[in-house]
């Protein structure tokens, strides 16, 4: 090609720009998921009913979450009491076990609520101090209490649950005859509430009185 040549065609192309010719590109490709939900949009608009069933959540922890909290999962589980049912001694406290539920959600006495993935396992306990002494009241630091299960796991106090909704006051002097319940919350995943399940509690010589709680 010529000089002249080439200058003509490059002065044609400037004017091709210049006169907004474009370059042809391939329409792009259409979101699956939008086209369908056009689809569905366009049905229902035309009288039909929604179709599909509900989104599946198993696959998606945030989404789990959130029907937990909203109340769209099961209940608090009532759990059956081992039996016989023992009266253990934490020093001159006798404690019994009265209550075990298994529940995802808590609520406090306003609309703060606590949410789990896992399971909040709620232990209701009766305490007595049945010492002879008078001058002896019992001490014991139900704070440091904890499950633990067959496998040797334990679990302690569920901090943040128990402050909601269990027994506030853990760390406390039991007077002679003195009587009354405690409410304990531990997190636990649900593989652990199965037989071998055990509430440990502390004594005055370090070691720990075993309570079960599923045989």
């Amino acid at each position: 090609m010529s000089p002249s040549a080439r200058g003509i065609a490059a002065l044609l192309c400037a004017a091709a720009l210049l006169g907004g010719c474009k370059k042809e590109e391939p329409a792009p490709v259409e979101d699956r998921t939008l086209a369908k939900l056009r689809e569905e949009v366009d049905r229902v608009n035309q009288g039909g009913a929604p179709s599909g069933p509900p989104a599946d959540n198993s696959t998606d922890p945030n989404a789990r979450l959130a029907g937990l909290a909203t109340g769209q999962e099961e209940e608090a589980k009532t759990l059956a009491i081992p039996s016989p049912n023992p009266t253990v001694h934490a020093d001159t406290l006798a404690v019994k076990l009265t209550g075990l539920e298994s529940l995802h959600s808590l609520r406090g006495s306003g609309k703060v609520g606590l949410t789990t993935e896992e399971l909040f396992l709620r232990v209701q306990l009766i305490a007595q101090n049945v010492g002879t002494d008078p001058s002896q009241p019992a001490h014991v630091a139900f704070s440091t209490a904890r499950v633990v299960d067959a496998a040797g796991k334990d679990y302690p106090i569920a901090q943040d649950a128990q402050t909601l909704a269990g027994t506030r006051k853990l760390n406390r002097t039991w007077e002679q005859d003195q009587r009354d319940s405690i409410t304990l919350i531990f997190e636990v995943p649900p593989s652990a509430i199965a037989p071998g399940l055990t509430l440990l509690l502390p004594t005055s010589s370090g070691e720990d009185v075993r309570l079960p709680l599923q045989q």
